[in-house]
């Protein structure tokens, strides 16, 4: 199990800074879900765990090793990133793709092996795409192209797994198998997980440990049962809401009351300087 952290980050595209003196910490074995309105920052996050981006200032560490200081070989090897729009070869088949993801596993010496078809056998009927193999990606629906990405990532066989939007696309019962099956993996596996997921129920349902982001700032961070109130969920996202109990996962559930509207000249309060730090999951 891995443990990833973001200590003081500068998050920038350019000359547009998306996040500063930005801490995330993530707990291991772990599922963990970021959540917050449109352009806060969360994807971003994402993308400077994965070093597709390189903080301005600040570290981000792997169980307390700076991730700039390992190999490309050893980071994909513990760490794999599904990011929200992926791009693959034309005319690349399904199992082709999935089979990338052993891509790290390989060495000159150790070459494609019966234990690697076995994993990508078990990625694909995993994310129910064993009958899409032959199939070109092109052919598929977005529903069936997300889950096929899926299946790459599952078969990179890491210690930690980074999900951008993992849902975007699916329709709900598909959307429900994807979450399902990241927590089963997590439960089985001990996989660190952090995803990025717009549904707040479905974060609340399925996330150990929730992060709730705006502004490029963390507001709160602990488990849904705490994190989720009223009053976060007004500060976050503008919305004013109930927040109730699910009959049947026990999570907290938010039903929108309708935007929050200023009057003239009200500046909004929800500003993610005052952070809440709460208890993480165990």
């Amino acid at each position: 199990m891995a443990a990833l952290t973001g200590k003081d980050l500068t998050l920038r595209y350019g000359e547009r800074t998306v996040a500063s003196g930005l801490d995330l910490d993530l707990p291991s074995g772990k599922v963990s879900v970021l959540v917050g309105p449109n352009a806060c920052g969360k994807s971003t996050a994402l993308r400077a765990l994965s070093r597709l981006l390189t903080p301005s200032a600040g570290s981000v560490l792997l169980d307390g090793s700076p991730v700039r200081d390992l190999p490309a070989r050893e980071f994909a090897l513990r760490l794999a990133l599904l990011p929200q729009a992926p791009i693959a070869p034309d005319g690349i088949t399904v199992r082709d793709l999935v089979a990338r993801g052993r891509t790290p596993h390989q060495r000159w010496w150790r070459q494609w092996s019966g234990a690697d078809e076995s994993i990508v056998d078990r990625a694909l009927a995993a994310t129910g795409a064993t009958e899409l193999g032959e199939r070109t990606l092109d052919e598929l629906s977005g529903g069936q192209r997300q889950r096929v990405w899926i299946a790459m990532a599952l078969a990179q066989d890491t210690e930690v797994l980074l999900l951008d939007e993992p849902t975007t696309y699916l329709d709900l019962g598909y959307q429900v198998d994807v979450l399902e099956l990241v927590t089963e993996l997590n439960r089985e596996h001990g996989t660190t997980i952090v995803m990025v997921l717009h549904d707040l129920n479905q974060a609340c349902r399925y996330a150990d440990h929730l992060v709730a982001m705006r502004a490029g700032e963390v507001v709160a961070a602990g488990r849904p049962s705490e994190v989720v109130t009223p009053e976060l969920v007004r500060d976050v996202f503008e919305l004013d809401c109930q927040v109730m109990t699910c009959p049947v996962a026990g999570t907290p559930i938010v039903i929108p009351v309708g935007r929050v509207k200023h009057t003239a000249g009200e500046v909004h309060k929800g500003s993610a300087k005052s952070v809440t730090h709460l208890t993480k999951a165990p």
